[in-house]
């Protein structure tokens, strides 16, 4: 089979009108199919229904230290829930701070605290001149979000197969002090599904920042998210590897429950040294009494401990792994012969991040459309929505079902073909 690049201008003119009376079937169908974002399925919800009945009116409602969970008190969460994350994020539970149902707000939270009231004691950023934030790209587009909200300049940092351009990183949060932060998703990364290899980690905890108030926000998202039983990636514990590296104040880590139990309705947390949580719960006395400690009690009743999480979280794989294998296995049938698109095959997390040829992702995205197929903006895994390339498409097969994603995923091949024929042609 030859590929485009190969193919006479005749040649890919009848490929071009063979797809063009697919494409065309496929748009009279009048679907609606929905692959723009990462959320989970019914099917991965309904499997922890049985949560809704670890508790009811006649359970009584107290902590392993006697708290009344229905009750005013435990800022930081009760323990049971900071062993969990503790052991879900590698770390002393004393370091954890238990919020509500969102690792985002948090994030938002920690972005907003540092632009009214500064980093331990730093100058708020608000009074500063110029913030700037370090963005790993293609990255994810609400970390993007909330750094531009505010007015904070972001700048691109190209990903590497083992995590961000590390040479770059160190380079410009060493020179320059208006760098404040770095978003980071370190395991399975979003979009691409990369996990940050040991130096990479190494090289983070051993920064040496012109400001004091840096900090590395490092979004663990897809911490026990794993395909595969067999092939999981496993990174270093940020936490311990700055410790070491003598700088303990310099990151804070974040978590969730969303994509474990339920979406939106699981538990975000925070990790971080006793410095900065000193500065947290001093902004947190004042922002709320406590967080939902009947939701912490009721994940951990229901999940106990890690081996809980992780039985847990091969429901979900057997799941969702058919529709990574489905589209990934239709890119490698359909696409690869052509030399037109890259891709990843990642071991875990929600997405997969296609490469159309330079200037093809925006044409892909439109026609994906315009048939029934949304999907992710072109350009939103980057600042400001610009892939100055115009190459990369985040794709999220998890929500759909699978005939669903089928019908999708062919619809998405025959576009990806015939923008690269345009392309070819032009």
């Amino acid at each position: 089979m030859k590929s485009y690049q190969e193919m006479s201008r005749e040649e890919l003119l009848r490929e071009k009108d063979k797809l063009e009376a697919a494409y065309q079937e496929y748009a009279e169908r009048g679907l609606k199919l929905d692959m723009s974002r990462g959320k989970p399925s019914a099917e991965q919800l309904d499997i922890s229904m049985d949560m809704m009945d670890v508790i009811n009116s006649q359970t009584k409602l107290e902590a392993l230290d006697g708290t009344d969970l229905r009750n005013y008190g435990e800022l930081d969460g009760i323990q049971e829930a900071k062993e969990l994350f503790g052991a879900i994020m590698e770390c002393k539970p004393e370091s954890v701070i238990v919020y509500g149902n969102s690792s985002l707000n948090i994030m938002y939270d920690a972005i907003s605290r540092s632009m009214t009231h500064g980093v331990m004691g730093s100058t708020p950023w608000c009074r500063l001149e110029r913030v700037k934030f370090l963005c790993p790209v293609p990255g994810y587009d609400r970390h993007f979000s909330i750094t531009e909200y505010f007015g904070i300049e972001m700048i691109n940092i190209p990903m590497n197969q083992d995590g961000p351009d590390m040479d770059m990183v160190e380079k410009l949060v060493g020179s320059d002090d208006s760098i404040k932060g770095i978003w980071c998703v370190p395991k399975y990364s979003n979009p691409q599904g990369i996990s940050y290899s040991d130096e990479v980690v190494r090289r983070f905890a051993a920064l040496k920042p012109a400001a004091e108030d840096f900090r590395i926000y490092w979004d663990n998202a897809y911490a026990v998210h794993h395909l595969y039983e067999e092939k999981q990636d496993e990174i270093l514990n940020i936490l311990e590897e700055c410790e070491k590296a003598g700088n303990p104040d310099m990151v804070y880590e974040f978590a969730s429950l969303s994509k474990v139990s339920f979406a939106g309705g699981g538990i975000g947390v925070i990790a971080a040294s006793e410095a900065n949580l000193a500065q947290i719960r001093k902004q947190l006395q004042i922002a709320t009494i406590s967080f939902d400690k009947i939701n912490q009690f009721r994940h951990v009743k229901y999940f106990k401990n890690m081996e809980g999480i992780k039985a847990h979280m091969m429901k979900h794989a057997a799941l969702i792994r058919p529709k990574f294998d489905l589209v990934l296995d239709t890119f490698e049938r359909e696409l690869a012969p052509y030399k037109i698109a890259s891709w990843i095959r990642p071991n875990g997390g929600y997405f997969i991040t296609f490469d159309t040829l330079e200037g093809c992702a925006k044409e892909v995205v439109a026609r994906a459309k315009a048939a029934g197929v949304v999907l992710t903006p072109a350009g939103a895994p980057y600042p400001y929505g610009k892939d100055e390339k115009d190459t990369t498409i985040r794709i999220a097969p998890t929500y759909p079902a699978m005939e669903d994603l089928k019908l999708a995923t062919d619809i998405f091949v025959t576009c990806v073909k015939l923008a690269s024929i345009d392309k070819f042609l032009a």
